[in-house]
Order: C-alpha cells, then sequence, then structure tokens
C-alpha cells in the first residue's frame, strides 16, 4: 500500500503549495490526478516518489518510508523524458541503470535493439520517453507516477505507451498515478480521480467531469 498522510510543501518565499495531502493507493489501482496548471500536480507526485521531501506529512509503501537514496518503489515519470536520462549515457546504460528488461518487454514497449547504442538525443521524444517508462518498471518497483507522460505524444505513440504499460501493471499488480489534464483519458484508465485545487485534494473517488 502506497499511503501520504499530511502531505505539505511550501514555496521558499513561505507559500503553501500543497496542504495536508494524504491519500492511499493499493497494489494493482490506477488514481487519476488532474487539476489546472500550476496547482501542484507535479510537486505532489515529486514527493510521492521521494524526489522532494515534505515540509511536513510522509509516504510510506507498505508503513516503511521511502528509502533516501537508491531505486525507489514509487517512480515518477515526467513529461519531458530528456530531463531525467543522463545525456552523456547511451541508452543501454540508461536502462541498466535500474535493470535488464527482457526482449519481450522491450518488444511490447516498441523499444528496437539499435536503440541501446545511441545517446538519448538521437532518439526522438516518443522514443526515449517510452525507454524511461521502461527503464522505471525494474522488478522491485511497485508504483509508477506517470506525469504527463503522453501529452506531446502522437496519438498511435500514445496509445502503444499506455497499452504496454497497463498490460505489465496488471501482471505485476503495479500501481499507477496518472497526472493528466485529459479526462477521457483518465476515465478510462483509472479505478478512482482526484482533483487537485488549490493545494488540496478532492474526496472524489470516481471519474470526475471536467471543472
Amino acid at each position: 500500500m502506497l499511503e501520504a498522510h499530511g502531505l505539505s510543501f511550501y514555496a521558499p518565499s513561505g507559500a503553501p503549495l500543497l496542504e495536508d495531502i494524504s491519500l492511499r493507493l493499493a497494489p494493482g489501482e490506477w488514481l487519476g490526478l488532474s487539476g489546472d496548471s500550476g496547482a501542484g500536480k507535479s510537486t505532489l507526485g515529486k514527493l510521492l516518489a521521494g524526489q522532494l521531501t515534505p515540509c511536513q506529512g510522509s509516504v510510506r509503501v507498505d508503513g516503511l518510508p521511502l528509502p533516501p537514496r537508491g531505486l525507489r518503489p514509487v517512480q515518477w515519470l515526467p513529461q519531458s523524458p530528456e530531463l531525467a536520462v543522463n545525456p552523456r549515457w547511451r541508452v543501454g546504460k540508461i536502462l541498466k541503470e535500474a535493470w535488464t528488461p527482457p526482449d519481450a518487454l522491450m518488444k511490447a514497449f516498441g523499444i528496437e535493439p539499435g536503440w541501446l547504442k545511441r545517446f538519448p538525443s538521437a532518439l526522438s521524444g516518443g522514443e526515449l520517453q517510452r525507454v524511461c517508462v521502461l527503464r522505471a518498471l525494474a522488478p522491485s518497483v511497485r508504483y509508477v507516477v506517470a506525469d504527463e507522460i503522453s501529452t506531446m505524444l502522437d496519438p498511435i505513440t500514445q496509445l502503444r505507451l499506455w497499452q504496454a504499460l497497463k498490460a505489465h501493471a496488471e501482471r505485476h499488480h503495479l500501481g499507477v498515478i496518472v497526472i493528466s489534464h485529459d479526462l477521457a483519458l483518465l476515465n478510462r484508465l483509472c479505478h478512482q480521480q482526484r482533483y487537485l485545487e488549490d493545494g488540496r485534494l478532492s474526496a472524489a473517488s470516481a471519474p470526475l467531469e471536467a471543472p
């Protein structure tokens, strides 16, 4: 179980960005998170994955705090994959930083063997995003926070990415938080949804209509 209790996070000025956020996500469950631009969705995603430290509150997986370093059981996937990789590393090394995916999973995500010898700059945004998603699916990972990961992709690439991620999540009972402005996408994928507004989460547990 992924649990956040009383998360608050403040800007350097002291202004509250998130206040008293609590949520629970069971293994295998998909949760949709929507909200206006600047509402703090990405900040919340980073807190849940240990990329940021909350000013108040805690994040736990199965009752244990997130480890301070190493491959955490919660992985945050940003909208811009180039920000998540070392541009001086070849794609093969980027993947092996976390694990060595099986060939069948590489194929499911449409990753060609020849890409492994390339640098990230030699891949398109959609290709690199698929690499980053696959890297986040190491066996020790229990939850993934997918932060607008398909926004910049063409419809065919979007479909293939979500199909591959959903199939893998179902096989391995992976919990997924989908951050998106696309309510139609959230309604298709998620078991429950929450709306972030003014630094607080709604209590909605069913698919939301556009606000």
